[in-house]
């Protein structure tokens, strides 16, 4: 859904009216931004969006979307009143921006230079969007234990009981495991098969947790500040510090790994 200088809705039918314009004139008409064919209508609001995504991103916020926002990379409409609206476009938009930060590593700059590329028509390689449901609510995350994610890796309970015990999983009170222990049990699982036991990886545990603190002393300033900008800037800045220090980590493995041979 585009905008008038006056900032005016333009919907799907006014696009088509402008371009029999443009092609009655002799102009190539407009090429319809990333993704194409999927709705445009602006009907969810900022709450509809954070439950269609937050299951598979957990950090995504009200910040982060108002931070994305400002840097270009979305553009909900507003109401009279002032509140943002977003159309299943946006949405798949948005998941785009997401799942190239968390999957890729790449910074928003890089990813903003590919959407203007997607959006001027240009072939590139990107996963097909989903429907996002209009205003509909995602399904709810799952509340993960010992026994559900023994279930859904093969593991035994008594597998995961020991990471837990070893500190390698994390717990959020009561038997409830922390989001995303199902992959930190598959890998512990593929290793335990060349016979690195949960006790080994206690120390991985405790530098990964040593990251997280550097990369929240990092971005501190900008996390206490009121703005709802500057904690989304927080959030997208920790994010790719992270990733990044992924990145250093699995090179020097490789370097280390690659010595031995």
């Amino acid at each position: 859904m585009g905008r008038g200088d006056a900032g005016v809705v333009t919907t799907g039918a006014a696009r088509d009216r402008g371009s029999r314009h443009e092609l009655d004139a002799g102009l190539e008409p407009a090429v319809e931004p990333w993704p194409r064919g999927i709705s445009r209508q602006a009907t969810m609001r900022i709450s509809d969006v954070l439950r269609v995504l937050g299951a598979e991103f957990g950090s995504v916020s009200h910040s982060k979307l108002r931070f994305l926002e400002e840097q270009g990379l979305i553009d909900p409409v507003r109401t009279p009143s002032g509140y943002r609206q977003y159309s299943p476009a946006d949405v798949e938009r948005l998941r785009f921006v997401l799942t190239e930060q968390r999957d890729s590593y790449l910074p928003l700059k890089v990813i903003k230079e590919r959407l203007a590329a997607m959006d001027a028509g240009e072939e590139s390689e990107h996963p097909a969007p989903r429907l996002a449901p209009g205003g509909s609510a995602a399904p709810a995350r799952r509340r993960w234990t010992v026994a559900s994610v023994a279930d859904v890796t093969g593991a035994e309970p008594a597998f995961v009981e020991d990471l837990v015990r070893a500190g390698v999983l994390q717990t959020e009170g009561g038997d409830r495991l922390a989001p995303g222990s199902v992959d930190v049990v598959r890998i512990a699982s593929a290793l335990a098969e060349y016979g690195i036991e949960p006790r080994h990886l206690r120390t991985f545990r405790t530098a990964a947790d040593r990251q997280v603190a550097l990369v929240d002393q990092v971005v501190a300033p900008l996390r206490s500040q009121q703005s709802s900008a500057a904690r989304g800037q927080a959030a997208t800045m920790a994010s790719e510090i992270g990733e990044l220090f992924t990145r250093l980590h699995a090179a020097w493995v490789r370097q280390g790994v690659d010595e031995l041979a």
